[in-house]
């Protein structure tokens, strides 16, 4: 599939919107369309982010790779095929997404063992980029979150992970932390593997990783089982929270289980697994997304992949906008500085439908600084402001007007749950 970028029709947007005063826009029955750079006047107020598994960019939007996404949801949004993972193994990528934090020796190596990030307190790099220095994966409370800025700006979040209270004996329902982080070094996560009946991995669940969230509460009360699909089901939970735009979070962050977000090329329950299980996961929940009322009224969907698919035979550790070695590890991507090219596709408000990004690049650290944007929350860096941690580096930009390129009349503000 040839895949080409709409230039001409987002140099028009923009034309318009530089030609037309906002306060003009109020007052058309159909109203210009203007394209912007991530921030509240796009009016996106839920954000939903799903993360996938190990996958080039060629096995998941390659001539042989999903046909979900092909078909049914590339059509919808818009392709950044410049968007790449910051490392590997995957444990990094889901803690950047929500932390600007960077790899260390124990997240490369996926938390094997739940232990504290030592030292503690934390000690932050004296160059001013937020990176908390040493190694560990539970990290300090000074640490902190996206889901710490969008508490303090009253706004919503949850994180949904499915499988996650299978087995209380391997983790809890809520939070899903695999095990107590008050000693430093904690017994062996048993997550790492899946079992028939439980397919919950908490590395990838970047919430459990963080004391500001695990000693609060929060963790506990906003990471939750996805629960099951059928909204009448008594076990629905996203589903549930879907039913109306008061219920449904301003951030929402799915993952998968290890069968359904392609991880396991055969699963431990037996059913499909790779690119097969996530077309399952995608078929089943994205269009319930998409109806909810809460992506009708301003959402945005963002699928991606933690990082290129990294083995002895094939690894892919390039990477983008001008990431370096951070304090803790000379190579964030083990054998070389990120976690390959994996792609992320973006559908929503302000997005086209059908367009091919081929000449931004884009990273974890991007997505990051983008929700922040969207939400106007760019506060709580380890100065007390600013984007967090790397989300804040030189190379980094948040999703623009090659993403926002079809946008409505701005809207005011983002409404307040909290």
């Amino acid at each position: 599939m040839q895949r080409t970028l709409k230039i001409a029709a987002a140099a028009l947007a923009v034309a318009s919107a530089v030609a037309v005063p906002a306060s003009a826009h109020s007052q058309n029955a159909h109203p210009d369309v203007f394209a912007g750079s991530a921030g509240p006047a796009l009016g996106i107020g839920h954000v939903f982010v799903i993360v996938l598994e190990n996958k080039t960019f060629d096995e998941l939007y390659g001539p042989a790779g999903s046909s979900y996404l092909a078909t049914s949801l590339e059509p919808q949004g818009t392709l950044l095929t410049q968007y790449y993972g910051i490392g590997h193994e995957s444990n990094p990528n889901y803690l950047a997404m929500i932390s600007g934090q960077g790899p260390n020796p124990q997240t490369q190596a996926d938390c094997q063992t739940f232990d504290d990030f030592l030292p503690s307190p934390a000690v932050f790099d004296p160059r001013g980029n937020g990176q908390a220095i040493g190694t560990g994966c539970v990290y300090p409370s000074q640490v902190p979150t996206l889901p710490n800025q969008l508490d303090a700006a009253h706004l919503t979040w949850h994180g949904y992970m499915e499988d996650m209270g299978n087995d209380v004996g391997r983790e809890p329902a809520h939070c899903g932390e695999p095990a107590s982080a008050s000693n430093t070094q904690g017994p062996r996560d048993a997550t790492q593997s899946a079992t028939a009946t439980d397919q919950y991995a908490a590395r990838h669940n970047p919430f459990v990783y963080f004391h500001s969230l695990l000693d609060s509460g929060e963790c506990h009360a906003n990471v939750l089982p996805l629960g099951a699909s059928d909204p009448t089901s008594p076990n629905a939970v996203l589903s549930a929270d879907l039913a109306n735009a008061a219920t449904t979070p301003n951030f929402t962050f799915i993952s998968p289980d290890l069968c359904h977000d392609g991880h396991d090329a055969t699963c431990a329950d037996g059913g499909p697994g790779g690119v097969a299980g996530i077309d399952d996961f995608l078929s089943t929940w994205v269009p319930q997304i998409e109806s909810s009322p809460a992506f009708q009224q301003d959402g945005l969907l963002v699928v991606t992949t933690d990082e290129s698919e990294w083995n002895q035979s094939q690894q892919d550790s390039t990477s983008c906008c001008g990431e370096q070695p951070g304090p803790d590890t000379p190579m964030p991507g083990i054998t070389g500085i990120g976690g390959g090219r994996t792609g992320a596709l973006v559908i929503g408000r302000c997005v086209p439908g059908g367009a091919v990004d081929d000449g931004h690049a884009y990273n974890h650290y991007s997505l990051l600084r983008t929700v922040e944007d969207l939400f106007g929350i760019t506060s709580g860096g380890a100065d007390g402001h600013g984007h967090l941690g790397y989300a804040a580096g030189a190379g980094v930009t948040s999703f623009g007007s090659d993403v926002f390129s079809s946008c409505p009349t701005p809207v005011a503000a983002i409404a307040k749950k909290g």
